[in-house]
């Protein structure tokens, strides 16, 4: 199948029960046994339930992968491919990533002996530099939250296969509509399927996808010792979610094109981050790994102020102030306040987020509205 039909068919099946098109919501917490461990493959719901299956399927079939992991929410499905590791290991991350992941790596895995290297990985070769014989985790996002910059996946994974370094990528800005990184050489895929996947702002939600049995045979048992799963209601909406990824996706694209180009142009706007300007760093490798240059964009205004930041969101009438992002409405952000204000001001500086820039998550309403709106807020 080709992507679009795969979000609607791929690894799916009709329910057994009763010919159901779409998979029910199986809301049970345990299932009848015929005699002891005598069961139609279902026995406790932590462990497996159908329509969290039918949901790890589908995350499986749309990213080219075989097994898919549904958790309940994408820190939580970050926390089990940290849990692969032992103290005394060590992960390189690049330097510009989402806010939750790196308090994550730095205020709860740091305490329990991984050592993490924050580097920036615009150019891959300068990755291996960094590798020791304690490394056992490269963990990349591309395009990165919120300065969109662009990692070469396969450039990465072929330094990670000389070492045996495992590869995981967080795929969830781009989705798999425009980026398969496991066809890339990534060994893990992740998304914090709160966002495009579910696509409606009415669920959180992580995933992993993976080729490999014995590494998805760790990562099933980390997820059902753990217990940080999704329940059958979020799966459902996450399942509804990926029906209509392909042409929400498209929406998405062709209204952040629109609105970065405004952008540019605009006398109050300084600095526009989106893949898709041939001046954008590693353009050719976006054009290259990526189907098209997906929803998100961040930029800096000339005043540069926090201060004036705050003014132009609060501003915004479509466009809501809100975290996260991936949602059908469009929504902005203030990074260095919001999803970004667990790194230092310092380290947030380092890589380019400053105050005064704005992140936006394009929705799919009507183009015309969302230029107006911003050269309302920005005027």
């Amino acid at each position: 199948m080709k992507f679009n039909t795969k979000t609607i068919h791929g690894g799916q099946q009709h329910d057994p029960a009763y010919g159901a098109v779409m998979p029910p919501i199986y809301q049970t917490s345990t299932y009848a046994q015929s005699t002891p461990g005598g069961h139609k493959g279902y026995e406790y719901s932590r462990t497996h339930n159908p329509t969290r299956n039918a949901l790890e399927n589908s995350l499986a079939s749309i990213e080219n992968g075989t097994f898919g992991l549904a958790f309940g929410s994408g820190l939580a499905a970050i926390d089990a491919v940290i849990k692969l590791l032992k103290p005394g290991d060590e992960v390189i991350s690049t330097n510009d990533l989402y806010g939750g992941t790196y308090r994550l790596f730095t205020k709860i895995f740091e305490d329990f002996g991984i050592k993490f290297n924050f580097i920036g990985m615009g150019n891959a070769d300068g990755v291996e530099a960094y590798i020791t014989g304690k490394t056992k985790l490269i963990w990349i996002e591309t395009p990165t939250n919120p300065m969109m910059n662009i990692i070469d996946i396969k450039a990465v994974a072929q330094v990670s296969k000389k070492h045996k370094v495992l590869l995981a990528v967080d795929n969830t800005f781009a989705t798999p509509y425009l980026q398969r990184p496991l066809d890339l050489g990534a060994d893990i895929v992740m998304h914090s399927a709160t966002k495009y996947i579910g696509g409606h702002s009415d669920l959180v939600m992580g995933s992993l996808v993976v080729n490999d049995k014995d590494l998805a045979d760790r990562l099933y048992f980390i997820q059902n010792a753990s217990g940080a799963i999704c329940g059958p209601q979020d799966s459902f909406l996450a399942l509804r979610g990926i029906k209509t990824l392909h042409v929400r996706m498209q929406r998405h694209c062709e209204n952040a094109a629109a609105i970065a180009k405004f952008l540019s142009t605009h006398p109050a706007v300084d600095k526009v981050y989106w893949p898709g300007f041939e001046e954008h760093p590693n353009h050719h490798i976006a054009k290259e790994q990526m189907d098209d240059f997906g929803g998100m964009l961040s930029f800096t205004t000339k005043e540069d102020s926090l201060a004036g930041a705050v003014q132009v969101v609060e501003k915004l009438k479509i466009f809501t102030l809100a975290e996260s992002l991936g949602g059908v409405e469009s929504l902005a952000g203030h990074p260095a306040s919001m999803t970004h204000a667990s790194i230092p001001k310092a380290a947030r500086e380092k890589i380019g987020i400053k105050d005064s820039l704005i992140r936006l998550s394009v929705g799919i309403e009507d183009i015309d509205d969302l230029i107006d709106d911003l050269k309302k807020a920005l005027s």
